[in-house]
């Protein structure tokens, strides 16, 4: 094997150019000769002209880095393409693609498996490929290596090797960006893993952690994510019995957090294309084994309620202040799965959105941060035009998504009204209900 990862003389292919592709590959295009390659020609023309529509690059970053033409493996930039002729040079493959649930809740590994067909055709001795995306341990070898042998005629760990590096990409988060957040790596045999190791060490600023193997790896990235889910699940559980306590569930985080080791976690909705769905692939594999995950699943069932129940606090909250239910007007502030992000993958306010129609409301829905027409038809939600200063027409508002935006809203105005502040960023002395 003759690539040596402590030059720049080879050539890397990064496999899908969302929201972890793109700011790898730009990263690794500062100093080495990159092929970003995504098959969505849409959005490989919006980021020739250096828009990203994930907010997550800079215009003038990814400019910097872009070329124009297949540039030679002794140079560094950026070759955006969705033709896979380019991939027939590369000899480091960093595979990016999601990998989501399907509608009940079981890991959907399509897109792997396309990007691994595709990436195998192209295979030659002595390449390797990384995967980055969220799977339960043993994806990598035991699933995606046999396509890769398969459709290469290659034998692993003779002709090629693999490895894994799970993404801890943090959408909208301007400060732990992919070169500021440690890294884990691993490879298929201990001088691969050395080599992948390198190859990362080489961008990432805050460090890297080999792990032991690439089971050991792709079992940390799961857990990281499954822990976050518990641990708000516990939080969710807790707004709902303080509720019921008639206590303010931020009044006694508050005060328990005064105890140094205490876990600063918050009540809310837990969407996105990470907490909300890695914890299926674990709890899926478990089940392959024949352990039955209680808690995991526990903590999954408390989040995904939590949508119907800010919901149906709302309605009761209206029928007490004596509001019509049936037929009033709510609206619904935000519609992404964070602040400040345009990212609405898996986001939960659908399912407020969906709580309230049952009960016959005219729901309304406000977010200028998410694309209006891609939300339109994933979704079959038109994005309201509504803004700070006629908001007063409804009789109900919950703040589902704490962009900064909506913090410069006059919400006094809306006297007699019901407020609903699903994160609890609103001065308590205004809103009638929060988690």
């Amino acid at each position: 094997m003759n690539i040596d990862m402590n030059t720049k003389n080879h050539k890397i292919a990064v496999i899908g150019l969302g929201y972890v592709g793109l700011p790898l590959a730009v990263a690794f295009a500062e100093k080495y000769s990159v092929v970003g390659f995504d098959i969505n020609k849409e959005r490989i023309d919006s980021l020739s002209d250096g828009n990203d529509s994930t907010l997550e690059i800079e215009k003038s970053q990814l400019l910097n880095v872009l070329v124009k033409e297949s540039n030679d493996p002794q140079n560094k930039g950026l070759l955006l393409t969705n033709e896979k002729d380019f991939l027939k040079e590369i000899d480091t493959f960093i595979i990016t693609v999601p990998t989501p649930v399907d509608k009940y809740n079981r890991p959907d590994l399509t897109p792997m498996i396309k990007a691994s067909e595709m990436v195998a055709a192209y295979l030659k001795k002595g390449n390797i490929v990384i995967y980055e995306s969220t799977v339960y341990p043993g994806v990598t070898e035991e699933e995606m290596v046999p396509i890769l042998e398969k459709n290469s005629g290659l034998g692993f760990n003779k002709d090629f090797f693999c490895g894994y590096s799970p993404e801890r990409i943090n959408p909208g988060d301007k400060l732990h960006t992919v070169t500021q957040i440690l890294k884990i790596t691993s490879g298929s045999t201990p001088e691969i893993a050395e080599k992948v190791d390198a190859l990362y060490k080489s961008i990432i600023v805050a460090g890297t952690h080999k792990a032991s193997s690439i089971k050991v790896a792709e079992a940390a990235k799961v857990i990281e994510n499954a822990q976050r889910d518990i641990n708000i699940a516990f939080v969710n559980e807790l707004a709902k019995i303080f509720s019921l306590l008639r206590i303010d569930t931020q009044d006694v985080l508050n005060a328990a957090g005064t105890k140094w080791n205490f876990l600063k976690f918050q009540p809310g909705l837990v969407g996105g294309h990470c907490i909300g769905v890695d914890p299926y692939y674990l709890a899926q594999k478990a089940q392959e084994v024949g352990y039955h995950p209680d808690i995991i699943l526990a903590g999954r069932r408390i989040n995904d309620s939590m949508g119907k129940y800010v919901a149906a606090e709302t309605v009761k909250t209206m029928l007490k202040k004596n509001i019509q239910v049936y037929g009033s007007k709510v609206l619904i502030l935000g519609f992404a799965f964070k602040e400040n992000c345009p990212d609405f993958r898996n986001t939960k306010v659908t399912d407020i959105y969906n709580e309230l129609k049952s009960f016959g409301i005219d729901v309304h829905v406000h977010d200028q941060c998410v694309d209006q027409e891609a939300v339109h038809v994933e979704y079959g939600i038109k994005i309201s035009q509504i803004s700070k200063d006629n908001f007063d027409v409804y009789s109900a508002v919950i703040l589902a998504v704490a962009h900064d935006e909506y913090k410069l809203w006059n919400f006094e105005r809306l006297d007699n009204r019901v407020i609903f502040d699903v994160k609890g960023v609103l001065p308590r002395d205004l809103v009638d209900g929060r988690l």
